[in-house]
């Protein structure tokens, strides 16, 4: 597949939406920017790229922009993608936490300002229009968007005053009921055209309606220049027909330039290359595990500042999951191995989670800990940027460690999850729960989950479990718009990777599950995860080989399964950079300098315990010194004064 495409591919880094959208694309670097005194509000979408909801969502997203294109001199509409690398660091500073978040910021705002949430279920283009009219009236006269026209009911007496009046435009009057948008919706097409004006009256105007001949609601009722005036004959009382039929005449114009107001500040789209990554299907890229274990504890758990009660809870328990059965690279393994520990020895109910990435990013330099901060897909990398990416890694990781449950039993003891099949299952469920950004897909899994789960009793119907969900849901999204054309979403495993796992009985495909778990278990085990492409700023180490416990000699993965557990609980490895080299030589070429000395899990070394010794050396001389002198002292002010006088 991958041969169709070209070495280098120029996307948009806007993702989902580009420079032809009738929208302004924001970025880290635009955003405070374009919102701080800003003359006119916004409308902005927070969304992620690989969020499938948001993939769906984006035509309606477009079709709204375009929508209300004229009412740029009042309120504007903005998207800012999270994850995009870029922007990481803004979306957590305005506390984005699930996509796609609609925010409303007013004309005027302060830098400060992180706008308004909409937590409304429905999300219906109309539905979100009339919300941006509400918005707008929601502002106080100071700080009232320059550029737009009044939307309050207007006096009747007002409007009669036109009659016979001469003037150099058109005015026209929409008469609704309270509770009617298409007044306000009109006012709001016209305010980026010259010759005419838009005013609104309410139905409640009885003499006034009367006057004009107005029997039904919503009406229009023209005021020409020339100071004629009658009831506005169009086919349909409909928002779209009224006006229509103002734009059409005649010395109605456009104001000019390509939009009422400049693009303030905001960005069309930024340009970017990637490179196409050859790689083979029928194998698991670590490239692609440690990128989402980047992502999910960089950018996705970093947008909670603190954690606490259940939430604190779930991580702790995601942690020793991952770290009691991620095959990864030893300096991966270090670094969730080091987190856990500090995770156990803070008995505290509440942990901001800058301390978290302080540990995640090895600030305090422990050796040998590390975790790429780029991402890099792999197997899980789309024909576009929107697709595929953190979602493919997450499944990935999830159906690695369930594997890795299974083939490894013991790997759980003494964490309080030891003995319970579902534990990977029910610490994927709550942190997808708890934490996973994009909300509608966490509760199609939580819907799946209520559905079966507990019928799981054994560490291989947890893998097998997880495997038909995520069939389920590839059946789900086939044809999506978050499907990537070139990696459709099918029954997996397929004809080509696995021949025995597919049967047919009376004329119906059916799976041979033992033959699909063991497949499973080869697929995921630690011999067929690859390193290609893996960062190279640490040393390059594959990962801990498991036993491949339960496999039969046909259903091992082929090649060098050699590898063992070294009694620091670290792997001996038989492989450097992919290729077969002599033990001897793997060993010396890994020998690094003495890791620093571990106390109480905070890296201190062995400069720093010297210097606590010494300290305290010196502590206990001054404190002895101290006690001499006061002794003596006190026995000379004893001879002094208790003598006796005769």
């Amino acid at each position: 597949i991958s041969s169709i495409f070209c070495i280098e591919k120029r996307v948009r880094g806007a993702r989902l939406y580009s420079e032809e959208d009738p929208l302004t694309i924001l970025t880290s670097d635009t955003l405070k920017e374009t919102l701080r005194n800003s003359s006119t509000a916004w409308l902005i979408q927070f969304y992620s790229s690989w969020c499938g909801h948001c993939i769906q969502y984006s035509p309606t997203w477009k079709a709204l922009a375009g929508d209300v294109k004229d009412w740029e001199q009042a309120i504007r509409i903005g998207v800012l993608d999270c994850a995009h690398e870029k922007n990481f660091e803004i979306c957590k500073e305005f506390g984005i936490h699930f996509y796609p978040t609609f925010r409303y910021f007013k004309a005027h705002s302060s830098s400060s300002d992180i706008g308004k949430t909409y937590r409304g279920a429905d999300r219906e283009l109309q539905t979100v229009r009339q919300l941006m009219v509400n918005f707008l009236q929601n502002h106080t006269r100071d700080d009232w968007p320059a550029g737009c026209p009044p939307l309050e009911p207007a006096r009747s007496a007002d409007i009669l005053s036109l009659m016979g009046l001469k003037t150099d435009h058109y005015t026209a009057v929409i008469i609704e009921d309270e509770d009617s948008y298409v007044g306000r919706e009109v006012i709001l097409d016209l305010m980026a055209y010259d010759g005419v004006i838009v005013r609104r009256v309410l139905n409640t105007e009885r003499t006034f309606m009367e006057k004009l001949g107005i029997s039904s609601v919503p009406a229009a009722y023209l005021f020409r220049p020339n100071g004629t005036h009658k009831l506005m004959d169009v086919q349909k009382s409909l928002r779209f027909f009224f006006s229509s039929f103002l734009k059409l005449l005649p010395g109605v114009r456009r104001k000019q330039g390509p939009s009422a107001l400049e693009n303030a500040g905001g960005s069309r789209g930024q340009d970017s290359v990637e490179v196409w990554k050859e790689f083979d299907k029928s194998k698991v890229y670590m490239a692609d595990m440690e990128s989402g274990l980047h992502y999910l504890f960089r950018v996705e758990l970093a947008s909670h500042q603190t954690l606490e009660g259940e939430e604190l809870k779930t991580f702790k328990d995601f942690v020793t999951v991952v770290a009691k059965l991620f095959p990864g690279r030893q300096s991966v393994v270090k670094l969730l191995e080091t987190l856990l520990e500090w995770l156990v020895s803070l008995p505290l109910e509440r942990i901001p989670y800058d301390a978290i990435l302080d540990l995640v990013n090895n600030k305090m330099r422990i050796s040998g800990m590390f975790l790429s901060e780029k991402l890099q897909w792999v197997g899980c990398q789309g024909s576009r940027p929107e697709l595929r990416g953190y979602p493919c890694s997450l499944w990935t990781l999830f159906h690695t460690l369930t594997v890795q449950a299974s083939l490894r039993p013991d790997a759980l003891a003494n964490t309080g999850l030891e003995e319970d099949p579902l534990a990977v299952l029910q610490t994927m469920r709550r942190y997808i729960r708890s934490f996973f950004g994009c909300r509608e897909c966490g509760q199609h899994f939580e819907a799946m989950a209520k559905e079966s789960l507990e019928q799981v009793k054994s560490l291989d119907e947890a893998v097998l479990w997880l495997w038909r969900k995520h069939n389920q849901v590839n059946s789900r999204l086939a044809g999506a718009l978050s499907e990537d054309p070139h990696f459709p979403k099918t029954q997996w495993p397929t004809p080509d990777l696995c021949p025995a796992c597919h049967e047919e009985q009376e004329g119906l495909h059916v799976w041979n599950e033992n033959k699909v778990l063991a497949f499973l278990k080869q697929h995921y085990s630690s011999g067929n995860i690859s390193p290609k492409y893996t960062s190279s700023n640490s040393p390059d180490m594959l990962p801990i080989q498991d036993k491949n416990a339960g496999l039969s000699s046909d259903e091992k993965p082929q090649g060098n399964q050699g590898g063992s557990l070294a009694p620091g609980g670290f792997p001996t490895r038989e492989r450097q950079h992919g290729l077969d080299v002599p033990r001897e030589a793997s060993v010396n070429a890994r020998k690094e300098p003495k890791p620093s000395m571990t106390f109480l899990v905070l890296g201190f070394s062995s400069l720093d315990m010297s210097l606590c010794v010494l300290l305290y050396a010196f502590s206990c001389v001054f404190l002895m010194l101290m006690f001499f002198f006061f002794r003596i002292r006190s026995k000379r002010w004893k001879v002094r004064y208790n003598r006796l006088y005769v």
